[in-house]
């Protein structure tokens, strides 16, 4: 198994890409613990993990309350002896508006959130990870810097802010062996609410693609798996494009 014996913890773990990851680390023998706002979401991965006989726990934890997450990991290594990879996936707060437009208090409160939380998260499992020489911090949306488009508002600058933590991330904790890693992939219509609204936003993302046809919650999750497991122990400081080619390098 890629994962045995080891511990991931995934913040937003209730959500269609935070199970997806959930589910496959558990597959691949990882204890998974998961953190979010929301408890029956959490239970639910979490009782699908332990139906496959997989190990899963779950905690309710504020991703931008310091002391609530210093509290959960240093609890989570405690108890298990390590944190071998984090993963944060709250949500951005996505404005939807011409920069010229952004009331820049409303601008300035989703950056504050967004960085706050990549920065709480990381230095938590990060200082755990520097003692024990590895670890792996892994990123999701990785920011596609050739293809700005206009209305994107907080979105595309989110992923770049993200982005950025992430090379200065991996510059610093590189030397303890311990990397971080994005993964980017146009869009995963599976994680759309499967109603006649998305339809054209689902099939839009299909379209864009080069293989005709979509990353899958699978997809993500056997990858994730992948780059937190030692098959990937030369990749740091980079993004890995899943998007079927609707992102072209």
């Amino acid at each position: 198994m890629l994962l045995e014996n080891k511990t991931a913890v995934i913040y937003g773990g209730g959500g269609a890409i935070g199970g997806a990851m959930a589910r496959a680390f558990a597959s691949e023998g990882a204890r998974v613990f998961l953190a979010g706002r929301t408890p029956g979401r959490l239970d639910a991965v979490a009782e699908d993990i332990r139906r496959e006989g997989g190990l899963a726990e779950t905690a309710v934890v504020d991703a931008l309350d310091e002391a609530a997450v210093n509290g959960w990991v240093d609890s989570i290594a405690a108890q298990t002896g390590s944190v071998d990879v984090s993963v944060n996936l709250i949500s951005q707060d996505a404005l939807f508006v011409p920069l010229l437009d952004m009331p820049v208090a409303d601008f300035g409160q989703a950056m504050d959130k967004l960085a706050r939380s990549f920065l709480l998260t990381t230095k938590a499992a990060a200082r755990h990870m520097v003692k024990q020489g590895s670890g792996v911090i892994l990123h999701f949306g990785g920011a596609d810097a050739t293809n700005s488009t206009p209305g994107l508002g907080t979105v595309q600058v989110g992923f770049d802010l993200v982005e950025a933590m992430r090379r200065q991330w991996a510059c610093e904790l590189g030397p303890h062996a311990v990397r971080v890693i994005s993964m980017r992939t146009g869009g995963i219509p599976e994680s759309m609410p499967d109603v006649p609204e998305t339809a054209p936003f689902r099939q839009k993302m299909v379209d864009a693609t080069l293989l005709k046809r979509a990353a899958t919650l699978a997809d993500v999750g056997r990858v994730a798996a992948f780059l937190a497991s030692e098959h990937a122990r030369t990749l740091t400081s980079t993004q890995v494009n899943i998007s079927c080619g609707a992102l072209v390098d």
